[in-house]
């Protein structure tokens, strides 16, 4: 049963992944393709992970998988936040179509 369930996790991951690297090629400015890897990651990797675990169960293989899934949990939409609002700060502007502006009335 843990396999066929760990199984499902890992190909949800693998579609996360898919279109995750599908949006960093057809979407057009860095704000959206920064979306789509962030979401790539967090998902893509995270279900991979947890699929992982599911398969080798309690052992040091299974832990360290939690422990990877743990960290990018964490750390991957902070960094997305960051290199997104770095790239705001530094000039990089939107695309035309964007409908909403949150950092446009901030101060540098």
């Amino acid at each position: 049963m843990n396999e066929i369930i760990g199984t499902i996790f890992i190909v949800i991951g693998l579609i996360f992944d898919f279109l995750g690297c599908l949006g960093l090629i057809r979407l057009p400015d860095v704000y959206n393709r920064l979306l789509a890897s962030a979401k790539c990651v967090t998902l893509g990797t995270c279900g991979i992970l947890f699929g992982l675990f599911l398969f080798k169960g309690f052992t040091a293989t299974g832990f360290k998988a939690l422990l990877c899934l743990l960290f990018i949990l964490l750390t991957a939409p902070v960094s997305a936040h960051a290199l997104a609002r770095s790239s705001y700060l530094s000039g990089v502007k939107p695309w035309q179509g964007t409908v909403a502006d949150e950092y446009k009335d901030e101060k540098r």
